[in-house]
């Protein structure tokens, strides 16, 4: 096991203050858009009606515009409980709900995921659920709203996955799960999977990605058969990772980031090879190609970049996977200045020193940022004000501020990002970094 720090509580201790426009919704929002994110997962929401509805504007259309597929929105079935079953209960409408949805709807896995009424009058959900053993695959992800946010979520669908669906299986060499890359909360999610998994095909490594694929409940059985668990964040997905190495005995590593660009792919390349005791020779040689078509494209930009904007001093208001990357490939390979980075995901404790270091120590930059650890929108607002820097990379949040308030152009690469449609972009891996400097370079460059 590895791992940037001890950030892998169980329950996540979630005692915060009232926060303004926080980037992230209720762990039953993230359990849902987990369950959305896998092909041949049927979620079936059991709470009220409006849980569904709100994660639809609120999670999935937050995500760069997306919908949330067949059974996201008004398709995911649901309870819908209302004042009748707070106080006779809700037990009998959810065993009629799953055994009409399994005859209706066509599905591998049906994840009940019960939110904060049934936790708070008591409904036996696990013993309902327990009903249609031998009858379908179903699991229960007990989800309610005040557990959490949506990243917790994301581990409860995990957790719940790992003790009620998986079984043991023969790991196969060579053969690893990207964890920590959480759908619709990052908004790459469906480019960032596939671009990894081709970049690892090439060492001859099977990455089991489980969202963005059809066979994606196969995947989820495969889970236990990987040589090792890849976690991309220093905190989201520890708890997954944990949780598959206490019961299947799988090692995992913990990369900092979603890589972006040539310099960290290649660490993160390295990183693996060294601990799945890959072929050297065919690592150095896949760098070196991969490394020399990403370098020579981004001769392309330079113009652009030289004559238009050189050396200019940039904000990020992020994600942390999302922040190190994209502050690391502008200050490391764009030769860019970082004036501020505001993680807005609320890492645990544990967890901040490393981050500090990645965005300090780990930036080539005589001048480093200022980090800071804030989730409070009006906060964030402030602390952005009276700074050098000329572009913001933030969420859709911070557009109309950007140019008012602080005279920097803004891009949205962090959620929510209600400014722009995001179907498989990404910024991720060799190629990714190049992405990113077209997006940006194309803000100011011209007219000649």
């Amino acid at each position: 096991m590895s791992r940037l720090a001890s950030a892998t509580e169980t329950p996540r201790e979630v005692q915060q203050p009232v926060l303004e426009a926080p980037r992230w919704s209720c762990s039953l929002g993230g359990a849902l858009t987990t369950g959305l994110g896998i092909y041949g997962v049927v979620p079936i929401l059991h709470s009220g009606a409006g849980c569904g509805l709100g994660h639809q504007f609120g999670m999935t259309y937050a995500s760069g515009e997306n919908a949330g597929g067949a059974l996201g929105g008004t398709g995911t079935p649901c309870s819908c409980l209302v004042e009748e079953h707070v106080i006779f209960g809700g037990e009998s409408k959810l065993r009629n709900l799953i055994k009409s949805t399994i005859e209706l709807v066509k599905g591998d896995l049906f994840a009940v995921v019960s939110g904060c009424v049934p936790s708070l009058i008591g409904d036996d959900t696990n013993a309902i659920v327990h009903e249609f053993d031998g009858k379908a695959s179903v699991i229960h992800i007990k989800a309610p709203g005040f557990a959490g946010t949506s990243y917790d979520g994301y581990e409860l669908f995990f957790e719940a996955v790992t003790d009620q669906f998986l079984q043991a299986r023969p790991v196969e060499k060579k053969t690893i799960n990207i964890l920590g890359v959480v759908p619709f909360q990052h908004l790459f999610w469906k480019g960032t999977l596939p671009v990894l998994k081709a970049t690892f095909a090439k060492l001859g490594v099977d990455a089991n990605i489980l969202f963005t694929e059809f066979d994606g409940v196969e995947n989820l059985r495969r889970l236990p058969s990987a040589e090792l668990n890849l976690v991309l964040s220093p905190w989201n997905g520890h708890r997954a990772a944990s949780k598959l190495e206490e019961k299947f005995g799988t090692p995992w590593y913990a990369y900092p980031a979603v890589p972006v660009g040539p310099k960290q792919t290649t660490r993160l390349i390295r990183e693996v090879a060294k601990r799945l005791s890959l072929d050297q020779a065919l690592v150095d040689r896949v760098i070196a190609y991969e490394e020399r078509h990403a370098y020579r494209f981004a001769e392309y930009f330079g113009d652009g970049l030289i004559l238009g904007l050189p050396h200019a001093y940039f904000a990020v208001v992020a994600d942390t996977p999302t922040a190190i990357g994209v502050t690391q490939y502008l200050t490391n390979e764009i030769a860019y200045i970082p004036d501020i980075v505001i993680l807005a995901d609320n890492p645990p404790e544990a967890a901040r020193p490393a981050i500090v270091h990645e965005l300090t120590d780990g930036l080539d930059v005589a001048n480093k940022p200022e980090v800071v650890f804030e989730a409070d929108s009006h906060k964030i607002r402030q602390k952005l004000k009276n700074r050098n820097f000329l572009f913001l990379l933030a969420s859709s949040l911070e557009k109309i501020t950007a140019g008012e308030e602080y005279g920097a152009m803004h891009h949205s690469i962090a959620f929510p990002s209600y400014d722009r449609l995001i179907l498989d972009r990404t910024y991720a891996g060799y190629r990714g970094g190049l992405a990113l400097a077209e997006e940006l370079t194309s803000k100011w460059v011209g007219p000649l």
